[in-house]
Order: C-alpha cells, then sequence, then structure tokens
C-alpha cells in the first residue's frame, strides 16, 4: 500500500472524492513553490501532482506551458524538483505527491532510469504520471517503477476504445487519470454528463479509482466532475493564478474553494 492507496482507502471510508492539485516544480521561483505546496493539504488538496519542467510538454497548453518555461528560467530540472519534495518531506509525510512529466529528462538525467527511480524513492514521492511512454514501453519506466513501490499512473482519454483499454490500464497502479477533453490542458471544459459513462467503463477495466482531469476551473465543475467520478484535478486554472503573480495566500483560497466543490461532489 502507498499513500495515494491509503488516500483513496481514507476518502472512500469518508464517502468522499479526492481533490487533485497540479502545480508546477520551481514556478515561479523553488522558495515560492515550495510554500504554495506547503499549502495545498490544508486548503483540502488529497494529493500533489507536480510538474517537472520540460522544453516540450506535448499534452500542455500554454498556461502550463509558460509555467515550464518559468520554472525552467529559475533553473527548474528533476533534480531541484526532487529536492523540492525533500524539502515538502520534512513537515509532511502523509501527503501523496505524484510526479507528472515527460521521458526525456529522466531517460537523460545522469544515472538514467535506476538513478531516478532510486532519487524519487528517497525524496518521498508515491507516484509519476509520464505522458509519452505509451503501454507498449512499460518496460522503460513501468514496471521498474512498480517494482521500487512506486505507483504508476497513466492517462486515458476519450479516444482509448475497448480494444486499446486493456493495454492502457494493465500495468498501472494508485488510479487512472482521465482525460475528459480531446485536446491539450487548459483548452475546453469538462462535460459531467459525457464524463461519466467513460469513467464507469475504465473503472470496471482497471479495478481503480479513476480521477478526471483537463477542462475544469470552477469549484461548481469540480463538485460535477467529482459526483461521477472518484475525483478530479485542477492545473491550468491553478497555474494561471501563480502566473498572474498574485499572493500565495490568495492562491490557496482559491485552491480551497475548487476543493471544496469537489469534495461535495
Amino acid at each position: 500500500m502507498t499513500r495515494i492507496d491509503d488516500r483513496f482507502a481514507a476518502l472512500k471510508a469518508q464517502g468522499k472524492k479526492a481533490f487533485v492539485a497540479y502545480m508546477m516544480a520551481s514556478d515561479p521561483d523553488d522558495a515560492t513553490a515550495l510554500q504554495i505546496m506547503r499549502g495545498l493539504p490544508d486548503a483540502g488538496v488529497d494529493i500533489i501532482e507536480l510538474g517537472m519542467p520540460f522544453t516540450d510538454p506535448m499534452a500542455d497548453g500554454s498556461t502550463i506551458q509558460a509555467a515550464g518555461q518559468r520554472a525552467l528560467a529559475q533553473g527548474g530540472s528533476v533534480s531541484r524538483t526532487l529536492d523540492i519534495v525533500r524539502e515538502f518531506r520534512r513537515d509532511d509525510t502523509t501527503t501523496p505527491i505524484v510526479l507528472m512529466g515527460y521521458y526525456n529528462p529522466i531517460y537523460a538525467r545522469k544515472g538514467g532510469v535506476t538513478q531516478f527511480l532510486t532519487d524519487a524513492v528517497e525524496a518521498g514521492i508515491d507516484g509519476l504520471i509520464v505522458v509519452d511512454l505509451p503501454p507498449e514501453e512499460d518496460s522503460e519506466l513501468c514496471v521498474p517503477a512498480t517494482a521500487a513501490g512506486l505507483n504508476f499512473i497513466r492517462l486515458a482519454t476519450p479516444t482509448t476504445d475497448d480494444r486499446r483499454l486493456p493495454a492502457v490500464v494493465r500495468n498501472i497502479t494508485g488510479f487512472v487519470y482521465y482525460v475528459s477533453v480531446t485536446g491539450i490542458t487548459g483548452a475546453a471544459a469538462a462535460n459531467a454528463a459525457d464524463v461519466a459513462p467513460e469513467v464507469a467503463r475504465i473503472r470496471a477495466a482497471a479495478g481503480l479509482p479513476v480521477v478526471v482531469g483537463f477542462g475544469i476551473s470552477t469549484p461548481e465543475a469540480a463538485e460535477a466532475i467529482a459526483s461521477v467520478a472518484d475525483g478530479c484535478v485542477v492545473g491550468s486554472a491553478i497555474v494561471k493564478q501563480i502566473g498572474e503573480g498574485r499572493p500565495v495566500p490568495e492562491i490557496l483560497a482559491f485552491v480551497r474553494d475548487l476543493a471544496a466543490g469537489a469534495h461535495r461532489g
């Protein structure tokens, strides 16, 4: 059982849905990112999804692309991301953390996959989302990550049909991240009526919680989507607040309203 598994079990016992908040490591700088991250649990965040800065984030829209560029300008990297997590873990040993990113920075880092997994576990990471590694490449990272004790989480999308779905969910653990819209982050609004049957289909195939992301930016949308899933993710709307330079307490108040919406779902 990982912290992610424990969190979903606890939420289920409470009759609550999970609220997952995404932010980019080192955005706008290491210190501010850490301050925001430390405030997320008290704002109602159940799982933190922490982005690793990368130059070519193919799944991300302009808001998160800009966050990545700000982070890279501050020296953001996989190693700096893990340093931020280590600092976070000095005060919080219970909140699950999922790293979200792309394979190139992991593969190219000194020591490659083996060293990355060793460092990630040591830093206190619980799960990985690496969006550009398909199931056919599970031996690259998914299988070793699971063996190291990490949850490997994969995206399912509106175009993941019944023929493809078994391969998508075969080796994953923790939860399935369902992309509610076709396209990139922050590009369109999620619709609960469209999402509900897809969540049921994916949950039946995976035997895991299904958390829905992309296209959720208000407490009302968080409530609607969470009501038909096991939880929801908000990313671009939070990152937009950070990019606008809003004070940390204001950002956390915004997150608190989103979390309250998800928990009503």
